[in-house]
């Protein structure tokens, strides 16, 4: 497990690369075992791609989106969308929690 450090978080991708990256790796396998591949691979790609995490404090993080919350490829009504969407950020920002240490 990595060492925290709140302020190295304001340049996550110099310090922390791999640790996001095992984070979203973690999400992605659990969201898709759990729903349609097709509709989690193209959130992934179009959507969280252009995501960004945030360190809130407290163990606390949060992920902001794209202002354009649409995918292509996929058919998906839009409440069906924000459910998995909303779902799929929630589980990163457990796994984010995990990888740094702030679960029991």
């Amino acid at each position: 497990m990595t060492e925290f450090d709140p302020e190295k978080f304001e340049d996550k991708y110099e310090h922390y690369f791999p640790e996001l990256q095992r984070a979203y790796r973690q999400a992605f396998e659990t969201m898709n075992d759990a729903y349609n591949s097709e509709l989690i691979h193209a959130i992934d790609q179009q959507l969280l791609a252009e995501s960004e995490p945030f360190y809130e404090g407290d163990g606390e993080f949060r992920v902001e989106l794209p202002d354009q919350r649409e995918v292509s490829g996929v058919v998906v009504d839009d409440d069906t969308l924000d459910a998995v969407l909303d779902r799929y950020v929630e589980e990163i920002e457990a796994e984010l929690r995990a990888v740094f240490g702030f679960t029991g």
